[in-house]
This record gives C-alpha cells, sequence and structure tokens, in this order.
C-alpha cells in the first residue's frame, strides 16, 4: 500500500518554483482613486482562438475583485524597468510610474509589450484564483526582457547581478 501523500511545504514549493525563470509584468487595472498595479509572473499564453492569456492572482490580494471583474492590462516588463517591478511588489524603489494617455485601461507608459484584457473565466486556484483574460488589444516595442529566477532580477542579455533580492 503507497504512503500517505505529503504536500510539500509552502516554503519548498517556493524555493523550488524560484529555480523557473519567469519574464515580469505588471498587472495594471483602473480603481475609484486612480491607476493602480500588482507586479506579477504567473503569467502565460492560453490560447490564439479565441485570444486568452492567463494570471494567478492570490486571493488576498489587494488587486483581486478587480482583476475577476473588471477589464485590466498585463504590462510585460523590460530589462531596465526593474526599479517599476519593485515598486508594484511594494519593494522599495526608485520609481516613479508614468501611465499611458492613450489606452482604454490603465497601462503603463513604456512596457516592452501590453495585453489589454476583459476577464472570461475565473477558476479555483487554492489560495490563487486563475483569471483567464479574453485579449482586446495589444502592442509591443523592441527592447531586452526583464525577468526572474532564483530570486533575483535579470534581463534577457544579460545578469544584473548584485540586486537585492525582492522576497
Amino acid at each position: 500500500m503507497p504512503e500517505a501523500f505529503a504536500p510539500p511545504s509552502p516554503g519548498a514549493l517556493r524555493a523550488c518554483m524560484s529555480r523557473f525563470a519567469t519574464g515580469v509584468t505588471v498587472v495594471s487595472y483602473a480603481t475609484d482613486s486612480g491607476p493602480r498595479g500588482a507586479t506579477m509572473n504567473s503569467f502565460t499564453s492560453v490560447s490564439a482562438e479565441p485570444p486568452l492569456v492567463l494570471v494567478s492572482v492570490a486571493r488576498r490580494a489587494r488587486c483581486h475583485d478587480q482583476l475577476t471583474d473588471g477589464p485590466f492590462c498585463v504590462n510585460i516588463l523590460g530589462a531596465e524597468q526593474e526599479q517599476l517591478a519593485r515598486l508594484f511588489a511594494g519593494a522599495p524603489s526608485t520609481a516613479e510610474p508614468r501611465w499611458a494617455e492613450d489606452a482604454r485601461v490603465p497601462r503603463l507608459a513604456d512596457p516592452l509589450a501590453w495585453v489589454e484584457c476583459e476577464p472570461w473565466r475565473a477558476y479555483d486556484g487554492g489560495d490563487h484564483t486563475l483569471v483567464l483574460g479574453r485579449v482586446t488589444d495589444l502592442g509591443h516595442r523592441d527592447g531586452d526582457a526583464l525577468t526572474y529566477a532564483w530570486s533575483r532580477f535579470a534581463s534577457t542579455t544579460e545578469s544584473t547581478d548584485g540586486i537585492e533580492h525582492l522576497f
């Protein structure tokens, strides 16, 4: 008879998953008091027809209800936008966000790429909600992507060794 399943601790899971390099996004949305955003690296494309992307948002996050109930924009950050990632993660930062003036949904002024979405479906993901967004608009520019692995930022072309850890 197999032994009982013992799930890994949240810390062990985080440590394991930190070895998986990801891009870095700021997911932005509107509130009554103005635009807001949250740094997220749990983002992926899902489908081309219909055009769908997925973000995973913690149920206790301040942005949870806005992302499940209203339009949002996934801002994919460039290598030079590490301070923006820190700012929207609630870490010390020197960044002052600039917002695009022509956007229907709050969007950063100069992300590497952006994907504007309407919520399409939401699924239970344990302590997170998996939000599928139907893509309504998008854009991109040339540049290197900001990445995150081993609890450090880097870029698609060079390491940014010596950067403080976010978590």
